[in-house]
């Protein structure tokens, strides 16, 4: 049996997200709702940067606005708890999420990524087809109760995503994180995609790292100040924390893992002009610290739950997705086509 469950949704924008808080609704009350997370989230009920963030989704992106209406619906939870825990990075620096990303140019474009996140949603994630009445179809990775794109994602256009964990201190309260994610994927290149960041006022904070049809290669990082694109040419690593120049004295905190593979990675893609970031990710050398996540008992409570490889050849975006880097593809894709 898969690790990861794999749906075809449609319709409008809220029968889109009705579909997935369906998929997601047993995990989330069985799993998140008594946890520690979202004790910690649930104080932010009746909050003036709650109302603020809805105001600003539904203002900005209507459509994003009905999907976490749906979502909402579909989880059978107050739509306010829905923003709540999609806003969760921009309200709680400790939100559980995480990750790992290899970026390379050589001998083709690729990104590469271990998706992170909270162990007790391993078995309850989704790849899903998004395929929207009005707008952009898509196939992304889905944790139970939240939009798409947040994780690892393609488009109809052959835009790639992968995201990583920022543990920003102090944001203040603006477009969450995940919606402009989501909004992303209706982007067609990686400039398009930059130019969405820059033109709200941002919450909280992320790596993404971006790739198009055209070769290029970026990882961007944004916070409530700023916007760093980076184009990538040597092999490239990032962790959880903001490590461009123009990032990195941000506040933010840089936990020990997050720390420890971000040395590890650039020791391992150092003075190399291609890599292998299957391996990379698969590297478990470290004993308390590894790149690839499996411990019950890791130390921000956070598991590998899947890898994706984004390959741009002749053909335009090939992509797999794995349980870990180190075994056979769970599912395989030619842009939105699964083969």
């Amino acid at each position: 049996m898969s690790s990861l469950h794999y749906l075809q949704l449609s319709g409008s924008h809220h029968e889109l997200g009705v579909q997935l808080g369906q998929f997601g609704a047993t995990a989330f009350h069985k799993h998140l709702l008594p946890s520690s997370a979202w004790a910690e989230l649930s104080q932010w009920r009746g909050s003036e940067a709650i109302k603020t963030i809805q105001n600003l989704v539904q203002n900005h992106f209507p459509q994003i606005a009905q999907e976490i209406e749906g979502l909402a619906e579909g989880l059978a939870i107050p739509l306010e708890d829905a923003y709540i825990w999609n806003s969760r990075g921009d309200l709680w620096a400790m939100a559980p999420d995480s990750c790992s990303s290899v970026l390379q140019t050589q001998p083709v474009p690729r990104i590469t990524h271990n998706e992170d996140g909270d162990p007790g949603f391993y078995g309850h994630c989704g790849v899903i087809e998004f395929a929207p009445t009005a707008g952009t179809r898509f196939t992304s990775f889905v944790y139970p109760g939240s939009i798409a794109g947040h994780t690892f994602a393609a488009n109809e256009h052959q835009l790639c995503m992968s995201v990583n964990n920022i543990r920003a201190l102090f944001a203040r309260p603006g477009m969450p994180r995940m919606v402009l994610c989501r909004a992303i994927l209706n982007c067609k290149t990686v400039a398009e995609a930059v130019a969405l960041l820059r033109a709200h006022n941002r919450s909280g904070a992320f790596n993404l790292n971006l790739g198009d049809v055209s070769g290029a290669i970026h990882s961007v990082e944004f916070n409530e100040a700023n916007v760093s694109d980076l184009p990538i040419a040597a092999p490239y690593f990032h962790a959880n924390h903001a490590v461009h120049d123009a990032m990195r004295n941000y506040p933010q905190i840089i936990t020990g893992s997050s720390g420890y593979r971000q040395i590890q990675g650039d020791d391992l893609v150092k003075n190399h002009n291609t890599v292998d970031a299957l391996a990379i990710l698969g590297d478990s050398a470290h004993n308390r610290f590894p790149i690839y996540r499996r411990d019950a008992a890791d130390t921000d409570n956070e598991n590998t739950i899947a890898t994706a490889d984004f390959i741009y050849g002749a053909a335009g975006l090939e992509w797999h997705v794995y349980d870990g880097p180190q075994t056979q593809p769970l599912f395989s894709f030619q842009g939105l086509t699964r083969i």
